[in-house]
């Protein structure tokens, strides 16, 4: 069974709110800090995806953050991440940190290089329940999935060496070439987003371009073909 193109729901970069603190420009796909859009306050438990360019030697300092999940997908340059766990670590592209806030955690990332920008999606997932104990965990590809069309990165379960989160949410990386195609069949009683980070393809036959994002709720088999080079990011959310 698939969905038809009236069941997949486009959320178009250019509508998205943005704001330029300078070091950082960023666009949000829902509503996030003075950007308030009632239409758009996320998506079943997916509640920020933020796509942020900070500049060279320069981040976000030590803040706190309390009962969510929270992820970063690096695009390019690198992110030096530390937090009151302990965890000191710099990831560059394709890599992914999930840091579950729990019942509480500071934490500051910055970019170290003192050259290039840093471009990342930021992503907050609440959790199925709160007060948690805070962790971190990562993901990072190896030679036998870099270019694999979908790979999981998040899972509850930790499996296939993906990176544990606190909620019924899967996460998959997807990396198409010109012409490829993928699937996904979509259970009843859960929603999919897609969020296109770069390229062009289409949803089930709706075309989508870098930052653009979309979302059905209808199960069946979601189909994913590109027409450009891309890479995304796949949630399948209870």
């Amino acid at each position: 069974m698939k969905t038809n193109l009236s069941e997949v729901t486009v959320r178009k970069a250019n509508q998205r709110g943005s704001a330029n603190h300078g070091w950082l420009q960023t666009h949000h796909t829902f509503s996030f800090a003075d950007y308030y859009d009632p239409a758009h306050m996320g998506f079943r438990s997916l509640r920020v995806i933020n796509d942020d360019w900070v500049a060279s030697g320069q981040g976000f300092p030590t803040h706190p953050h309390r009962d969510m999940e929270i992820f970063s997908y690096v695009l390019e340059g690198a992110i030096a991440h530390k937090d009151s766990m302990g965890n000191s670590r710099t990831l560059r592209p394709g890599q992914i940190q999930m840091m579950s806030a729990g019942r509480g955690v500071t934490h500051s990332e910055f970019n170290p290089n003192p050259k290039d920008p840093l471009h990342l999606l930021q992503i907050w997932i609440l959790p199925r329940e709160r007060g948690l104990t805070p962790s971190y965990t990562e993901w990072t590809p190896d030679p036998s999935n870099t270019e694999q069309a979908k790979v999981l990165v998040i899972s509850p379960d930790g499996r296939e060496g993906s990176a544990i989160i606190h909620q019924d949410a899967e996460v998959y990386r997807i990396r198409l070439q010109p012409g490829e195609e993928v699937t996904h069949d979509l259970k009843a009683g859960r929603g999919a987003w897609l969020q296109i980070a770069d390229g062009a393809l289409t949803f089930n036959g709706v075309d989508l371009a870098t930052g653009d994002g979309a979302s059905t709720e209808i199960p069946g088999t979601l189909t994913f073909k590109a027409t450009q080079t891309t890479e995304a990011l796949l949630f399948d959310l209870k």
